[in-house]
């Protein structure tokens, strides 16, 4: 009597799907990608679009983020050791630590600071401190608007879509006559949905994107504002104006009587 060993890895491996197979492996099914073809190609030129504006906003998103993280605007430990150090009566320990830190808060504070021990007049500070403040915010806030205009336009663009997908059903419609299938017409408004839902799919995160990268912008300028104004609120900063105000006047010789 001959005995045969069932080679179990070989069988399982031989009836095992070619789906099931990927999904054990940690690999993605082989009909996902095609499928995913089949959805932009039923989609047309609006789901390709909408998938360039969520390249796009995806793109800028990360972008900004290496900027603030290059800006450090999550880092305010610096301020209150350096209003302390001036309150202190110290302006060059303030300086020399503000200007080893790598932030638009601290650039503004060295500048303002600057200007006092020069005996620089304060409208004079005031201005140039405003002027560097706006420069910063608006070098922070760049390429906002390009997300705020894809979060605002992949809805309308979805609906188009759908739009124009209706209407290539119905005309469907109306070539079969009485011969009308419902699958032409169900067929009809999924894919005229689909554009729809590509659309929301690329809106939502972006409206959310947006929303983060504009209160940290906001944060960060309420920062430079608070900071400026305990400067120039600060008695040692009143005390260069004054001192420099009584450094101008001279006094006048009174006349003969």
């Amino acid at each position: 009597m001959n005995e045969t060993t069932p080679q179990a890895p070989a069988a399982l491996a031989g009836t095992m799907p070619s789906d099931a197979a990927s999904a054990a492996l940690g690999a993605p099914p082989p009909g996902a990608l095609d499928q995913a073809l089949q959805l932009i190609q039923a989609g047309g030129p609006v789901v390709v679009i909408l998938l360039a504006f969520s390249v796009v906003a995806l793109a800028i998103f990360i972008m900004k983020l290496l900027q603030f993280q290059s800006a450090r605007l999550w880092s305010r430990g610096f301020v209150e050791p350096a209003l302390a150090q001036l309150r202190n009566g110290r302006p060059a320990e303030a300086l020399a630590m503000l200007r080893g830190v790598r932030s638009p808060v601290a650039e503004i504070m060295a500048v303002a600071i600057d200007g006092f021990r020069h005996r620089i007049a304060e409208d004079r500070i005031r201005e140039e401190v405003a002027r560097i403040g706006s420069a910063r915010l608006e070098e922070l806030r760049s390429y906002l608007r390009v997300i705020e205009v894809i979060a605002t336009l992949s809805p309308l663009l979805g609906l188009f879509g759908t739009v124009l997908g209706m209407i290539d059903a119905f005309r469907q419609m109306e070539a079969a006559g009485s011969n009308v299938n419902p699958a032409i017409l169900s067929g009809g408004i999924w894919v005229a949905l689909l554009t729809t839902a590509v659309g929301l799919a690329v809106a939502i995160p972006a409206v959310a994107m947006l929303n983060w990268l504009e209160r940290i912008v906001e944060r960060a300028a309420h920062t430079m504002d608070d900071a400026v104004t305990r400067l120039f609120t600060m008695p040692q900063a009143s005390g260069y104006q004054e001192r420099e105000a009584a450094g101008l006047r001279q006094p006048h010789a009174q006349p003969a009587e």
